[in-house]
């Protein structure tokens, strides 16, 4: 299988950040991508007060991204979007994907939420407008299972354990948002970690650049090996990158070094 990680700086503008959003696409196409991958909020991150309107999982954000894939004959996981919540105060944080077909594949709302404030640095409060999402998604792409997550869930060990497990995942996805203060110390380290542990690939597209006042997203993209090794990494530029996943060598590592086998609890 083929990924591709997509990096973008989406601004308040979504029809633009759309456009680059299914430029990168056509982008991965073009380099045999099976499978690209978006950001988190790949439609909008700017200012809470222009944000779009939520979206169910069938309109106009949801069109826009079965129609790429189908266009282009590729998987397509949209990133993540504002999708209509519970109740009318609060959101979901929702990554939809789609296969070849252009057909809604799987569903995912963002579990753990980014509640932080470390003075004078941010104040963040995601569940103030964000419900959690309910359960684990993994699903099945050309043969491989994925296992979904989002952003701030990559902090959460306990998730990707269940994902690679109970969900039998091969390849973790984590398109996020992250912060460029955190993003400096703990975005590749977590990602590895993650990798190691689980004995998976994991996929991870960010989010680059200032996109608000006091809002700047570490980027850095980057495909990593069940081993722990970074096979590819995005520049800091809007770009992207295309890695070949060698499930042989997933199967070696698992075989090798059997830790999941291995497990007591």
């Amino acid at each position: 299988m083929r990924v591709a990680v997509c990096q973008l700086n989406a601004r308040d503008d979504r029809q633009a950040n759309l456009a680059a959003a299914g430029a990168l696409l056509d982008r991965a196409a073009a380099a045999g991508a099976d499978l690209a991958i978006l950001p988190e909020y790949v439609d909008y991150l700017g200012p809470g007060s222009g944000q779009p309107k939520p979206e169910p999982v069938d309109g106009e954000f949801a069109d826009f991204f079965a129609a790429a894939a189908r266009r282009l004959g590729m998987w397509v996981h949209a990133g993540s979007f504002h999708e209509v919540g519970p109740d009318p105060q609060h959101t979901y944080n929702t990554s939809l994907v789609f296969d070849r077909a252009g057909e809604l594949a799987a569903t995912y709302r963002k579990i753990h939420l980014y509640d932080v404030e470390i003075p004078g640095r941010v104040s963040y409060l995601e569940s103030k407008t964000v419900a959690p999402g309910p359960e684990p998604v993994t699903l099945t792409v050309d043969g491989v299972r994925v296992g979904l997550s989002i952003c701030y869930d990559l902090r959460f060990p306990e998730l990707y354990r269940q994902l690679a497990v109970a969900g039998g995942a091969q390849l973790l996805v984590v398109p996020a948002a992250f912060m460029l203060h955190t993003g400096r110390d703990h975005w590749e380290v977590l990602l590895r970690a993650r990798a190691i542990e689980n004995q998976c690939f994991v996929a991870a597209a960010a989010q680059i650049g200032d996109h608000e006042p006091g809002r700047t997203c570490f980027g850095r993209s980057m495909v990593i090996d069940p081993w722990g090794t970074v096979l590819a990494q995005a520049p800091d530029t809007v770009g992207l990158v295309c890695v070949d996943l060698d499930l042989d060598r997933l199967q070696t590592i698992r075989t090798e070094l059997p830790s999941l086998a291995n497990r007591r609890l």
